[in-house]
């Protein structure tokens, strides 16, 4: 008898977790996917016959011109967002029912992971935004330009030195070794060439940091989401040990340097030391870095939250790692997009060209913060590779005071969110939506030319993220895109090979923004 009742009591529990939550969409009659026991909605992924990107398109257009949809996670039911205004209403107007990520990352399992500003939650992170919005400004990205574009030069200098006419690339490994050098000299303070050493210790520990393989990861997110409290029990780590042991060092040693021998350099880490002893560094009126820079919500000006009162030195080395996280593979992986689509339309790459060639002119081969900023066929450029190559094909929140989304056509029922309720932006959808943006597989820069910038329908255009949460380094990554484009086209063309893959496709199997194949291209010296 005692042998029945267990294995009722394991099949109500195993029906509870992994069965219930299945229908959880149809109760409110909303619109889903259909998903799978315990994989839910992602079983194409673990079973390598779908791509996020895929994903994510499949199931925006699968909901029709419904505002919204169900989606699963594992077992997780997830509400995927597909109306502008609804995505304005819940990122900007109700907040403050919306304000985290999912956290599952116990902070004594993972504390470096579990400080950065985009795994803190609640008034942890409030105060930690509040403190380091001021680190982000335009006037701050005018004030760390100067390393910023010393890295795209080298990045260029390197491949003029080669005696070759077309040099053949797999230029995602070559554009992550920019953004890895870009980052070691802005958020950490070490000077580092990754093409002339391409081994040295910081790239190679921030691939170990950067690429998880895929049974680790698809493993760990079953766990995270299916069993959060397990995961948080056993303080189960994402970080590798021995890379963030490495970068904690690197920080400490580079901190107590600057502050025993009064070193100042352009760069982060003085940002940040300068908000700990609450220096302000005079603002200016700098450009923005263009049109699809987030700008700061006013809501950290209606509702004013106290700043972190000390940045500990493991607060600075989280921000800096987190930075380093968003920024090493992301940014690659759009400059890759950028780079495919400026071989694949000769013309817009032409015409490029010519403005940096006008611009190299003007400023006598130096260039200025405020000279690449003014270049708006640049900034066209820019904008369309962020509309059709998205940096995050999708973000999350998390519900933090219950919610109801209120009917607005006869066919819709209330939907209720409770504490802990996910939803997603579908930035990927909706960039390719052609209802917001025509002919959407095409890359047309003109979408954003001063005349049709008014067309483009507010919020169907978030490749950094909406509302207070939005993406705080968006200006820098724009900046160090730009800064990398302009001196690689001042003297190349980006042309494509033989092993260029046309059209690209998304790679199966992974979380990962990849392609199959890989990003090959060439660099065709231009003859001055």
């Amino acid at each position: 008898m005692l042998t029945y009742l267990l294995v009722g009591a394991v099949a109500v529990g195993l029906w509870h977790l992994f069965i219930r939550p299945l229908n959880h969409f149809e109760k409110m009659r909303v619109k889903q996917l259909k998903p799978w026991p315990i994989l839910g909605d992602l079983y194409g992924i673990v079973f390598r016959t779908s791509s996020i990107g895929d994903l994510i398109k499949y199931a925006y257009d699968s909901f029709g011109k419904s505002r919204y949809g169900g989606f699963h996670q594992f077992n997780l039911p997830t509400l995927i967002l597909k109306d502008p205004e609804l995505i304005k209403q819940i990122t900007i107007k109700d907040f403050d029912h919306f304000t985290d990520h999912r956290a599952f990352i116990n902070p004594e399992g993972d504390p470096l992971w579990s400080n950065n500003l985009f795994a803190l939650t609640g008034q942890k992170w409030r105060e930690m935004r509040a403190t380091l919005s001021g680190s982000f400004t335009s006037s701050k990205m005018k004030h760390m330009f100067e390393v910023i574009n010393e890295a795209a030069q080298n990045f260029s200098t390197h491949f003029m030195k080669k005696d070759e006419n077309i040099i053949e690339l797999e230029i995602k490994d070559t554009f992550s070794r920019f953004t890895n050098d870009v980052i070691a000299t802005s958020a950490f303070g070490l000077k580092i060439d990754s093409l002339e050493e391409p081994n040295n210790t910081f790239y190679t520990m921030g691939k170990a940091i950067a690429n998880f393989p895929l049974f680790r990861v698809i493993l760990k997110t079953i766990f995270a989401l299916i069993l959060p409290r397990i995961f948080k029990y056993f303080k189960i780590s994402i970080i590798d040990s021995d890379s963030a042991k490495y970068f904690k060092n690197t920080i400490k040693e580079t901190i107590k340097a600057r502050e025993e021998k009064n070193i100042v350099r352009k760069d982060m880490i003085n940002l940040l030391l300068e908000t700990r002893k609450g220096h302000k560094i005079e603002e200016s009126n700098a450009i923005e870095t263009g049109y699809a820079t987030v700008l700061e919500d006013s809501y950290f000006d209606k509702v004013k939250f106290k700043q972190t009162k000390y940045l500990s030195d493991d607060d600075i080395t989280s921000q800096a790692l987190i930075f380093f996280l968003a920024g090493f593979d992301t940014v690659a992986t759009v400059l890759c997009y950028g780079a495919h689509e400026l071989a694949m339309n000769k013309d817009i790459q032409d015409r490029l060209r010519e403005e940096i060639h006008e611009t190299d002119k003007l400023n006598n081969g130096k260039l200025t913060y405020d000279a690449l900023l003014k270049m708006k066929y640049m900034d066209m450029v820019f904008s369309e590779i962020l509309r059709k190559w998205p940096p995050a094909l999708f973000v999350d929140r998390v519900c933090t005071k219950p919610y109801t989304i209120e009917p607005k056509y006869p066919d819709e029922k209330p939907v209720v969110f409770k504490v802990g309720d996910s939803l997603w932006l579908p930035i990927f959808g909706l960039h390719r939506d052609s209802k917001y943006f025509p002919e959407s597989e095409v890359f047309d820069p003109e979408r954003f030319s001063d005349e049709n910038r008014e067309q483009i329908i507010p919020y169907s255009y978030i490749p950094f993220g909406s509302g207070p949460r939005n993406c705080i380094g968006s200006r820098f990554a724009i900046l160090e895109c730009k800064a990398v484009l302009y001196n690689l086209l001042l003297n190349f063309e980006i042309v494509s090979t033989k092993k260029t893959t046309k059209p690209l496709k998304f790679l199966r199997g992974t979380f990962q923004n990849a392609v199959e194949g890989g990003f090959w291209l060439g660099l065709k010296r231009i003859k001055q």
